[in-house]
């Protein structure tokens, strides 16, 4: 609808991954360097490897390579790996146009046809690729059959190439001991990064001028916003900025603001977005955490002492077996009882927050958040958890929303302001026009104006972690974790009372549930949706709604 307005000839932020639009960062022609290199004579018939996270270009990538790849190459483009390794082998063959009609339902006879066709390939000069999109999604009998694929050779060299392109996940799949011989044979690894802030402008200004605006509209201000909100990621910078320019534009304004592109990260509601991934959560005891949350500890000190973990693991005393109601009950009464009570703050609101109480309270907001998780020795594992650390004893989400999404969470977090430089700021209390901010013992009320001036939206929510709980927990899944799971959901606002199994009417239930929080409604448990979850659960800390 804006096009004409703003003198376009097409819209600048599609989020289809059109070559013509395409940006390549110095991160970008890395990627695109490794694959060029690994499908050549650089690959020695192994595996090539590229990761990234949703969004940040590994589908654009491809459709570049595709259009790059040496004279002489055939391709076969997997696109949908969420099949049994005999449907892949039969996709595999289609692609390369071999004819499978009457060895369709033999693995035998697939394999024997393509080692005919790549024998033939050979002889005449040509090499075989097989690029496989969304590889995170692959089976692990599914990756062995390609594996075996790579076998097919002649005495001097391997007939066919790999190349997987998937989610961080893939990475942590091929770590799996069942599958190290795969992981023995990739030849070329890349992790595609999200944009910097620098390359985010370039590549806003990039997409305008393709789409054929004689002048950039957004602001320095608007790109810097769309930076913060996106975290660089190209597909979430698309939405937004495509959000803006419509604000723009209803607002019969030429330029962007920050604002409108505060207001557009708003509505698209982010959702699940992770600034920071963590791997591997598990949400452990702590004197502040209730039933549910010990009822998780003593699942995982189970499955140790069954034997299925790995030596090196480590947590605190477990509940044990038997009597666990009981337990659980002196547990949350002790936890009430050692929380002390918020402490009394200035009844009068401080009108702008000052920087240079920031730069003295920025450090002490891990302290401040340790302390309300009833754990003061935890500042350090709270902030390398959310530096990345996985095995620190806690977890830590990134996210991006607003005051109404923080609320329906209820829980402290750390908000990431812009000030000189980046700042940590603990929030500790919410109410209609004030915050309350700051360590416990020294907390203070300030407007939320003061804060929304610095704040673009990012914040950081930490909790207690052991390791072992697995990043996704899904449909068929069983077992303690989707028992607990079970447990979590009936504790809800909406609680579901059905057979305590991850079957298809809890993804029916779960789905409803995400949409409610504003999540991604897939179905599926994740990091943030086992947090919601989680929240229900907890007596404290609470993000407070009045303080005085």
């Amino acid at each position: 609808m804006y096009l004409r307005y703003f003198g376009l000839n097409e819209p600048p932020f599609a989020i289809t991954p059109d070559p013509a639009f395409v940006y390549l960062s110095p991160r970008h022609r890395d990627a695109l360097a490794h694959l060029l290199y690994g499908i050549g004579q650089g690959g020695s018939g192994g595996f090539v490897q590229l990761t990234g996270e949703v969004g940040t270009g590994k589908t654009t990538l491809c459709r570049c390579l595709l259009e790059q790849v040496p004279e002489g190459t055939r391709v076969a483009l997997i696109l949908n790996p969420l099949i049994t390794p005999r449907e892949l082998l039969a996709a595999i063959s289609e692609e390369l146009k071999i004819d499978i009609s009457g060895s369709i339902d033999s693995t035998r006879l697939l394999v024997d046809g393509l080692n005919r066709y790549l024998l033939k390939a050979h002889a005449r000069g040509e090499r075989v690729v097989v690029v496989i999109d969304e590889a995170q999604n692959l089976s692990p009998e599914a990756l062995e059959q390609v594996r075996l694929l790579t076998n097919l050779e002649t005495s001097k060299e391997k007939l066919l190439q790999i190349v997987l392109l998937g989610q961080p996940e893939l990475r942590e799949l091929l770590q799996r001991r069942n599958l190290r011989q795969l992981a023995q044979r990739i030849t070329a690894r890349y992790h595609l990064s999200p944009l910097g802030h620098r390359d985010t402008h370039l590549y806003i200004r990039h997409r305008m001028q393709i789409a054929g605006a004689q002048r950039n509209p957004f602001k320095r201000g608007a790109m810097n916003a769309v930076y913060q909100r996106s975290q660089g990621i190209p597909r979430l910078i698309n939405i937004i900025a495509d959000r803006a320019l419509v604000a723009a534009f209803a607002k019969e304004r030429m330029d962007v603001t920050a604002a409108m592109v505060q207001e557009a990260a708003n509505e698209v509601q982010l959702g699940e977005h992770q600034v920071r991934r963590v791997r591997w959560p598990w949400i452990a005891v702590t004197a502040s955490v209730v039933a549910v949350v010990a009822l998780i500890f003593m699942t995982v000190s189970d499955w140790r002492e069954q034997g299925d973990w790995s030596a090196g693991q480590t947590g605190a005393a477990a509940l044990p077996a038997s009597g666990i109601e009981s337990e659980v009950q002196i547990a949350a009464a002790e936890a009430d009882k050692a929380y002390q009570p918020v402490e009394q703050v200035a009844e009068q609101a401080v009108a702008e927050l000052d920087s240079g109480w920031l730069r003295v309270h920025q450090d002490q907001a891990w302290q401040g958040m340790a302390e309300l998780w009833n754990d003061p020795g935890a500042a350090f594992a709270i902030q390398a958890a959310c530096n990345g650390d996985n095995d620190s004893g806690y977890a830590c989400l990134g996210d991006q929303g607003s005051w109404s999404k923080i609320r329906r969470l209820g829980l402290p977090v750390i908000l990431q302001l812009q000030v000189e430089t980046p700042a940590y700021l603990l929030l500790r209390g919410i109410d209609d026009e004030r915050l309350l901010v700051g360590k416990p013992d020294q907390a203070v009320t300030v407007s939320k104006d003061s804060v929304e001036a610095r704040w673009l939206g990012s914040y950081l929510v930490p909790w207690p972690q052991a390791v072992g709980w697995p990043s996704e927990v899904r449909r068929g899944n069983n077992g303690p974790a989707v028992a607990t799971i079970m447990e979590m959901a009936a504790r809800v606002d909406v609680p579901y009372h059905g057979d305590q199994v991850f079957d298809a009417a809890f993804e029916v239930w779960l789905k409803s549930f995400q949409t409610r929080n504003g999540l991604v409604a897939d179905g599926i448990v994740g990091r943030n949706t086992l947090l919601h979850l989680m929240t229900a659960s907890i007596n404290e800390p609470q993000l407070l709604e009045s303080w005085e």
